[in-house]
């Protein structure tokens, strides 16, 4: 995949490996819009780079997603590539009695229904270039699960498996499917993680990450699995209990913290 003089649309792009990104794309010479919920966020983003394009809006909300689309493909008509980065990450306790039934699926609207309904608009498009891609941001934590944050694992496993259904329907159009898994990687993402709950886990660093993920897409590597993710998938089929008891052992510390 070429990786210079595309239009890219990445969502969740004001920080962490979207922003990153976008950061590393543009300066490979592509048109880049970022999008994300906050109206200051995305500011801050164009200030550091002043050639974004940005649009406020939320890929949990299908309306958000219409409307994107709607004023997107209009201002940009080369759009060719989607990169579904936007995600949250929550750490929960499912014996709490107090988690609210409402909030406990935000992570499957953003990090799994955004990404389905994104490609579901945008595809359409995709497909009359003579070139085009989608990338989907999923996770190392696709393959084995972090117990402590359960629903975010589960979102991504899905997400790893939508992407594999997406690149078969595909494979007779010009669009590409890439996914990437990151490792844990050095965002915000985590910033909600004691220091206990990441014990034994390396962090990446989100630019090193990025350009893994980059030089993946222009060599055609369809699963991009940096550093740790790629010893994740690889110990889930050697190892499968073992490497599930590694990622629980801080499952251990929110109990008794709890007093379940």
């Amino acid at each position: 995949m070429k990786t210079s003089g595309n239009t890219i649309l990445i969502t969740g792009g004001t920080s962490g490996i979207g922003f990153e990104l976008a950061s590393q794309l543009f300066a490979l010479g592509n048109t880049i819009i970022i999008t994300g919920r906050d109206n200051a966020r995305l500011e801050a983003a164009k200030n550091k780079i002043p050639q974004l394009h940005t649009f406020q809006s939320d890929v949990s909300d299908p309306k958000a997603i219409r409307y994107l689309w709607e004023r997107a493909i209009k201002e940009f008509p080369d759009l060719n590539i989607l990169i579904n980065n936007a995600g949250i990450m929550k750490k929960i306790n499912l014996h709490d009695a107090d988690e609210d039934l409402e909030k406990i699926c935000d992570e499957v609207e953003t990090n799994l229904n955004g990404p389905i309904r994104m490609v579901k608009q945008f595809l359409p498009h995709l497909k009359t270039k003579k070139a085009a891609a989608i990338m989907n941001v999923s996770s190392g934590l696709a393959f084995v699960p972090l117990p402590i944050s359960p629903v975010y694992c589960s979102t991504k496993a899905a997400l790893h498996s939508f992407s594999q259904s997406l690149r078969v329907q595909l494979k007779n159009t010009e669009v590409r499917v890439f996914e990437l898994a990151p490792p844990a990687t050095q965002t915000a993402l985590i910033d909600a993680f004691a220091s206990a709950d990441m014990k034994g886990i390396a962090l990446m660093p989100v630019s090193t990450m990025v350009k893994i993920a980059i030089n993946g897409m222009e060599n055609d590597q369809f699963e991009i699995r940096p550093g740790q993710s790629n010893a994740l998938k690889f110990m889930s089929r050697l190892a499968p209990q073992f490497i599930l008891n590694q990622l629980s052992k801080s499952v251990d510390g929110m109990l008794a913290q709890a007093k379940v």
